[in-house]
C-alpha cells in the first residue's frame, strides 16, 4: 500500500507558521543575545572589507589631500603648519625630500583631523598612501558601529539597528569619504559618537526626572542634576568634532538644545508645575557646563603643538599665547565668511538634496585591463542614489509625523525625532551661506543620520506584529525587495566609488544626470 504524500499546507497557514517561528526567535533571550552580538559585528566587517581593501589606491594625493596630508605631516614634524615648496606632491609620491619650510602657513581648519590623519603616516611613512588613509578609514568603519548602536537605542530593535548600518556601509559618499584623508570623515564619527552619548545620557536621566521624589524641596521646580557622565563624554565628544572642523558647532548647539527640550518635556510628566523655566533656567546652566565646557577643553587642547610651539602661523601677534590663538580664529573666520571663490564642483546647499553636483575626487589614466583607448578609472562622492533619494523622502515623512504629533497634541516617540535633530545640525546652518563656496561631500556628516531615518520608516512600511497578517506579509516583501535592489545598486557603483579601471562606456552609465560628470 502506498503512503500517501502529505499535501502541502495552503499559505495562509505557511505564513502564520512563519511569523510564529520568528517572533519566538526573536523573543528567545539566548537566541536575541547572539544578535546583539553577531549583528553588528557583521556589518562592522563588511564596512571594513568595502573601505580597508586596496586602500592605497590611488599613489597620489586625490582632491583636497594635498592640503590636509601635507598639513597632517608638517603637525607631526613641527608641531604646526607649516609651509610647503614647489613639487611637494610629486614629493610625497616619490619620497624626494619633502620641500618644508618651518615658515607658519595660514590655515583655516583646527588641527584635530590632521593629527589623526598623521598618526597613520607615523606608522607607514609620509609615501605611504595607505598611512595617509588609515585613520579616515577606520573612523568611517567606526561609524557604522556607532549608527548600529544609536538606531537600535532609538529604536529597540536589532533589525532597525542593522538595516540602518547595512546602509551607510554600503553607502558610496561614505565609503568614498573613508577612503580619503580628508576631514569630513573624522567630523562625521565624532557627530555620531556624541550623538550616541546623547542618547545614553537621556536615557539614564529621564527615569531619574520622572521618578517621584518625596523629599524634592520644591516640587514647582523639580530636579537640577549634576550627576550626568554621559552627557560631559558628549561634550567631549562633540569638542572633539569641532576640532576637526567648525561645523561641529552646529551640532553641539542642536543636541544641547535636544537635551534641554528632552529634560523639560520629562519634567512636564514628572509633574513639575514650572517645567519649561525649571529645565531652561536651572537644570540648562548646569547641562550648559557639562556640555559646552568640556568640549571647549578638548578644542583647545587640539591647538597644543601650535601653543607649545613659536613658528605657527600668527603665533607671534600677541606675547599671550591665548591671544595670539584668538588673532588667528578672527582670520579664520574672515575666510569663512568671505569665501566665495568659484569650483567646477561648488554645490550649494539647496542642491544637496537632489544630489545635482557630486565630487569628483580623482579622475586615473592607468590604463588597466580594459585597453588604453577606452578605459577611465574615476572615484566620485556619488551616494548610492536609491539610498540617498528614500533618505530624503524619509526625513520628510518623519518631519510630517511630528507636525501631525504636535497638532493632534500625540508626540511621536524619538526615533521619529532624532534624526531630524542630526539633519537639522548638519544641512539647515549650510542654508544660510549660499554664495559660500561650498560641496556636496559635506553632506557625509547628514548620511547617518539619513540611514537612521530611513530605517526607520522601513520598520513603519514593514507593518507591527499586531497588524494583519497580509498587511504584514505585503510591507516585508516590499522592504526586502527593496534592500535587495538597493545592494545591487551599490555593487554597480562599487567601482567608480574605488578608482576601478571600467570601459569608459561602462562608466557613462553611472552618470544618471549632467552634474554626474
Amino acid at each position: 500500500m502506498t503512503t500517501p504524500v502529505p499535501l502541502m499546507p495552503p499559505p495562509e497557514e505557511r505564513l502564520t507558521r512563519y511569523g510564529r517561528l520568528r517572533d519566538r526567535l526573536l523573543d528567545d533571550p539566548d537566541w536575541g543575545r547572539m544578535l546583539r552580538w553577531f549583528a553588528p559585528l557583521v556589518v562592522t566587517a563588511l564596512a571594513a572589507v568595502l573601505r580597508l581593501v586596496n586602500l592605497g589606491h590611488p599613489h597620489q594625493l586625490a582632491f583636497d589631500e594635498t592640503y590636509y596630508v601635507k598639513d597632517a605631516w608638517s603637525l607631526w614634524t613641527l608641531g604646526y603648519e607649516g609651509t610647503w615648496g614647489k613639487d611637494a606632491n610629486e614629493a610625497f609620491i616619490t619620497l624626494q625630500q619633502l620641500p618644508l619650510s618651518e615658515a607658519g602657513s595660514f590655515i583655516v581648519h583646527p588641527p584635530l583631523g590632521k593629527w589623526l590623519i598623521a598618526l597613520g603616516m607615523a606608522v607607514g611613512g609620509p609615501d605611504n598612501t595607505v598611512g595617509w588613509r588609515i585613520a579616515t578609514a577606520l573612523l568611517g568603519t567606526a561609524t557604522v558601529l556607532l549608527v548600529y548602536l544609536v538606531a537600535r537605542r532609538l529604536t529597540g530593535s536589532i533589525v532597525v539597528g542593522t538595516v540602518a548600518a547595512t546602509l551607510l556601509a554600503i553607502d558610496g559618499l561614505s565609503i568614498v569619504m573613508s577612503r580619503t584623508a580628508l576631514l569630513d570623515g573624522p567630523l562625521t564619527f565624532f557627530l555620531m559618537l556624541g550623538a550616541l552619548f546623547i542618547l545614553i545620557d537621556r536615557d539614564r536621566v529621564i527615569p531619574v526626572l520622572e521618578r517621584a521624589d518625596p523629599d524634592a524641596p520644591d516640587p514647582m521646580w523639580g530636579r537640577v542634576l549634576w550627576r550626568r557622565p554621559w552627557l560631559l563624554a558628549a561634550g567631549v565628544a562633540l569638542g572633539a568634532a569641532c576640532a576637526v572642523k567648525w561645523s561641529g558647532l552646529y551640532a553641539l548647539a542642536a543636541f544641547g538644545l535636544y537635551v534641554v527640550v528632552t529634560d523639560a518635556l520629562a519634567r512636564r510628566r514628572a509633574g513639575v508645575v514650572l517645567w519649561p523655566t525649571s529645565a531652561a533656567f536651572r537644570q540648562g546652566p548646569v547641562s550648559f557646563v557639562l556640555l559646552v565646557v568640556p568640549a571647549f577643553a578638548v578644542y583647545l587642547a587640539s591647538w597644543t603643538g601650535w601653543l607649545v610651539t613659536s613658528g605657527g602661523y600668527a603665533r607671534q601677534s600677541d606675547p599671550n599665547p591665548l591671544i595670539a590663538l584668538w588673532n588667528y580664529h578672527e582670520a579664520i573666520l574672515n575666510f569663512h565668511v568671505g569665501l566665495v571663490k568659484g569650483h567646477p564642483y561648488a554645490s550649494p546647499a539647496w542642491e544637496w538634496p537632489f544630489l545635482l553636483r557630486p565630487t569628483a575626487v580623482w579622475v586615473g589614466s592607468d590604463p588597466g585591463p580594459c585597453g588604453v583607448d577606452h578605459c577611465i578609472a574615476v572615484i566620485s562622492t556619488i551616494p548610492n542614489p536609491l539610498i540617498w533619494y528614500a533618505g530624503v523622502a524619509a526625513a520628510v515623512y518623519l518631519i510630517y509625523r511630528m507636525v501631525r504629533g504636535w497638532i493632534s497634541r500625540r508626540p511621536v516617540g524619538p526615533a521619529f525625532t532624532f534624526a531630524l535633530v542630526g539633519l537639522a545640525a548638519t544641512y539647515i546652518p549650510w542654508l544660510l551661506f549660499p554664495e559660500r563656496t561650498i560641496f556636496q561631500f559635506y553632506t557625509v556628516a547628514m548620511a547617518p543620520f539619513l540611514a537612521i531615518a530611513l530605517a526607520v520608516v522601513l520598520r513603519h512600511l514593514a507593518g507591527r506584529r499586531e497588524d494583519p497578517l497580509h498587511r504584514r506579509q505585503a510591507g516585508e516583501r516590499t522592504v526586502l525587495i527593496f534592500l535587495v535592489v538597493v545592494v545591487l545598486v551599490s555593487a554597480f557603483f562599487y567601482p567608480v566609488w574605488t578608482g576601478m579601471s571600467v570601459p569608459y562606456e561602462f562608466w557613462l552609465l553611472h552618470n544618471w544626470m549632467p552634474g554626474w560628470i
